[in-house]
């Protein structure tokens, strides 16, 4: 190892012989290490890790004293002092930053920049020297860098208050022994900083998911004639699905059903958006095509026309007095219908124009069908036909409309049973695996008449 000039007072000493073989002998000394590596591997505080690895290393070092530097996000010559043994030990360099004192010249500077191991056997320093007050008192000390990215961000000086007390045969397992509990120390830094950083990304989100929850309908609506039920679920805290009711002139009831591509908060964002839209849009009542029409433009024009986002609807008029159903779609999954004369399902398509926010003039139509008493209307994402049963990578087979018929076909005409054994068969499909998208079912079941 190479000493600082003799311009920094340091001393040329040869004491012989190694900190770790004078520990004790070689049994010893391995029961001493094992014992050491279990404790730090169960450590998980950054913090708790320095203390007791610090106090570990004084016994087989036996030093007075400790300095610890740090040139992290600084500029040469810049440093700080981090850690003092005189300033005991209850420091935490990452979470005490703001009193830490930043400075650029000095004995200690120039060990951290010399980027490289340094025995020094009689300390000299000046009292005009930031490093005075540290290094008064004591009169040899090592200087051990820690590399970060190969170069020494972060310095530990260990001190004797004799002279030439640290031999030099034992500073390559110092180093080495130093940089690797650095470089775990490091990683539990990171790794709490990734977890308080993930805590406070989940506090958001769960933010995000409350207020859009709140811009669902807080009950179903009491609708003459239909009995309601409806299930919402999101992959994530929060998730782009929505679903709505609008009250309307002459007792009639608008149902919309939506779902916005992606997942999470730009998903939920953007559901918010819609959600606005579409209550402006509703007032005064339009024909379901041009609601969406007026929805999607106003998307296309201020909010997805550059983001290549978009929004799947399904938009109907629901009129209680003879059961009429004027709808329109804007490439979303076609609802269905259990007739109850027949228990057959009928699909709500044969009209259907691209999602809203891609295109601003899309044309959207008007389709019609009638509900008679018994049966059973079904909106849904498509977070319930896509969801996905375990298997090889690639090989997922999708829920399927034909086994939401399947389950719709077998099922009583009690909105809450269509949900619950619909949900009920996506467990079992899945097998229990967590939701890949969100999902939401609406069912409205006809009152049958007296």
């Amino acid at each position: 190892m190479n000493d600082l000039p003799p311009r920094s007072g340091v001393g040329s000493g040869t004491t012989s012989g190694s900190w770790l073989s004078n520990a004790g002998p070689w049994e010893q000394r391995l029961a001493f290490a094992l014992e050491t590596m279990r404790e730090m591997s169960r450590v998980k505080d950054p913090q708790k890790m320095v203390q007791d690895y610090g106090a570990r290393m004084r016994k087989i070092m036996h030093t007075d004293g400790s300095i610890s530097l740090s040139r992290r996000d600084l500029s040469p010559p810049q440093y700080r002092i981090t850690r003092s043994s005189r300033w005991g030990p209850n420091v935490n360099p990452w979470k005490q930053k703001e009193g830490q004192v930043i400075f650029e010249r000095g004995l200690l500077g120039e060990l951290l920049y010399g980027d490289t191991a340094v025995v020094l056997d009689e300390i000299s320093v000046s009292r005009d020297d930031p490093a005075f007050e540290f290094l008064d008192g004591f009169g040899s000390a090592a200087a051990i860098p820690l590399f970060d990215q190969g170069i020494a961000m972060n310095m530990v000086v260990v001190l004797r208050r004799a002279p030439n007390a640290f031999p030099r045969e034992s500073m390559p397992e110092h180093v080495w022994m130093s940089n690797l509990f650095g470089r775990a120390a490091h990683s539990l830094v990171m790794a709490e900083q990734v977890r308080e950083a993930y805590e406070a990304v989940d506090r958001e989100m769960k933010a995000v998911a409350d207020i859009q929850r709140s811009l669902l309908p807080e009950r179903l609506p009491e609708i003459p004639t239909l009995d309601l039920a409806a299930h919402y679920q999101t992959s994530h805290r929060a998730g782009g699905d929505y679903f709505d009711f609008f009250p309307l002139t002459d007792g009639q009831w608008g149902f919309l059903i939506a779902d916005v591509s992606g997942h999470g908060t730009p998903a939920a964002v953007l559901m918010a958006i819609t959600h606005s839209i579409a209550h402006l849009c509703c007032d005064p009542p339009m024909p379901a095509s041009q609601l969406l029409a007026a929805v999607n433009a106003r998307l296309a024009a201020s909010y997805t026309a550059d983001t290549g986002n978009f929004v799947t609807a399904f938009y109907a008029i629901y009129d209680p007095a003879d059961g009429t159903l004027q709808y329109a779609n804007a490439g979303h999954p076609p609802p269905r219908i259990r007739r109850a004369a027949t228990g057959m399902i009928d699909s709500i398509d044969g009209v259907g124009s691209l999602p809203l926010g891609i295109v601003h003039d899309e044309p959207y139509q008007n389709g019609f069908a009638r509900l008679e008493p018994g049966d059973t209307l079904v909106l849904y994402t498509d977070g319930i036909t896509e969801a996905r049963a375990p298997g090889p990578a690639g090989s997922h087979e999708l829920f399927g409309t034909s086994r939401l018929d399947e389950v719709l076909q077998a099922t009583g005409a009690s909105p809450q049973q269509v949900i619950a054994k619909t949900l009920w068969a996506i467990e079992k499909f899945t097998n229990r695996a967590p939701a890949n998208d969100d999902r939401t079912i609406v069912a409205a079941t006809v009152r049958p008449t007296n």
